[in-house]
């Protein structure tokens, strides 16, 4: 019997694309998407902190996107390596991260309430209120990473 991960010269080459390809199609994504979690959460967390600096970080709230990230990155950064971390910390602290994001919208949503005429003013205050669709992103990668721990890994 051949040992799966020993290349012979009868076998045909193998592209990394069509690999690639293979493994999402088999449902054998976790260690991609748990990398890409980490990456997705540093560059959005980098852009929420540019924007809350902006705005001053005038709530306590407006830092607890920046808090939860780093639990995020390494879990997802685990995942590349240990099947153990992408199934057990990858989705307790992508979960959290999700939540967050939720509770962004919330705050979000009222902020835009808050501002002279409220959602009466719609046209108006929702482009120039706080951004209602941006806490949503940090929802989606909370979402890959949760997705991540329900597929398999990689061959």
């Amino acid at each position: 019997m051949r040992a799966p991960w020993r290349v012979h010269a009868a076998d045909p080459p193998e592209h990394l694309i069509d690999r690639m390809v293979r493994n999402v199609e088999h449902g054998r994504f976790e260690r991609s998407l748990s990398g890409l979690t980490a990456f997705a959460a540093a560059v959005t967390t980098a852009e929420i902190y540019i924007e809350h600096y902006r705005a001053s970080f005038g709530n306590k709230m407006m830092w607890s996107p920046i808090v939860v990230t780093p639990p995020v990155i390494v879990a997802g950064i685990g995942g590349i390596f240990s099947r153990k971390w992408a199934k057990t910390w990858l989705p307790l602290t992508a979960g959290i991260y999700t939540l967050n994001g939720a509770l962004g919208e919330y705050y979000h949503a009222r902020g835009v309430a808050r501002r002279p005429g409220g959602w009466r003013l719609a046209s108006y205050n929702v482009p120039m209120g706080p951004p209602i669709a941006a806490p949503g992103l940090m929802s989606i990668v909370g979402g890959m990473g949760l997705l991540a721990a329900l597929l398999r890994r990689e061959r």
